[in-house]
């Protein structure tokens, strides 16, 4: 199988862990990958691969001269890979002025979306962002214009991404026309690793025996990565002084927000908060958030 696997997500949903994990998985090697070295996982939003199918700067162009070139450089890059190509992406699922999606259905062989509770999605994107006011950034999740890398003239090495609201990022993905979507909940990545870990690799069409999947969840583990981060640094962590691999645990926004947070989270992400079991009908926070 040939194409590209997108790994999308909301920032801080075990986008990262899942890249690892397949990492893992697809060098089989007897000890951990490093974390900066994740080569066979691509970024759909790093510049450099822009400029390289392109030809020319990123930052002689406006934001959306830039997006309107990404499907033709996505099937470029899908026609041309010999095996499947794995590429970590945070974009909504969007539509350009043409009616083109961003990412063209033929170039994508399908994709795993992962999803998390926006209680805790919220407390850990405050302390990636250098911990940023947690009023700040729930009223960031509900803002349709949220976008990261603004600025096509930096020198960052991102490309704009349009997250839209929380609510409006899983929808765009989870119920993209043309587009073979496997759902993952973070929480059950923590809870029931070895059976969520394995319907993905086994989604993907990559190996899936038992002790294969197993090695590659232990090399993977929080553990293993916090231990990298803490050895050798990563090269995706944003503020200065800030861990990427902070907690990573279910429920931790209980101690994090106020009533008042979580209510306003809960009234404006209450539909897909529910979709995905993380509500009761009554809007109570499920038993497995605790």
């Amino acid at each position: 199988m040939s194409g590209i696997l997108w790994l999308a997500s909301y920032p801080k949903s075990g986008n990262t862990w899942m890249r690892v994990f397949l990492a893992n998985l697809r060098r089989g090697l007897d000890a951990p990958i490093s974390i900066n070295k994740l080569d066979n996982v691509g970024q759909a939003n790093e510049r450099a691969a822009w400029e390289d199918a392109v030809g020319y700067q990123a930052g002689d162009l406006t934001h959306d001269e830039i997006d309107a070139l990404r499907p033709d450089v996505y099937q470029y890059l899908g026609d041309r890979a010999t095996e499947l190509r794995c590429c970590k992406v945070h974009d909504a699922y969007t539509f350009l002025p043409d009616g083109r999606p961003l990412f063209p259905p033929s170039a994508s062989a399908r994709a795993i979306y992962l999803v998390r509770n926006p209680l805790d999605v919220c407390v850990s994107y405050a302390h990636h962002g250098g911990y940023q006011q947690l009023d700040f950034k729930v009223r960031q999740m509900n803002d349709p214009r949220m976008a990261i890398s603004g600025n096509p003239r930096s020198k960052g090495f991102q490309l704009r991404q349009r997250l839209l609201t929380w609510s409006d990022h899983v929808v765009s993905w989870v119920d993209a026309p043309g587009m073979r979507v496997h759902v993952m909940r973070y929480e059950d990545m923590v809870a029931n690793p070895l059976e969520t870990f394995t319907a993905a690799a086994a989604f993907a069409g990559f190996p899936c025996d038992l002790p294969l999947v197993e090695r590659a969840i232990r090399f993977s583990s929080f553990d293993e990565l916090q231990r990298q981060e803490q050895q050798s640094g990563f090269r995706e962590t944003l503020a200065s002084g800030r861990t990427f691999f902070r907690k990573g645990q279910v429920g931790s926004w209980r101690l994090e927000l106020s009533e008042a947070q979580v209510a306003r989270i809960i009234e404006d992400h209450y539909v897909v908060m529910r979709r995905f079991g993380y509500l009761t009908e009554a809007g109570e926070v499920t038993s497995l958030q605790s």
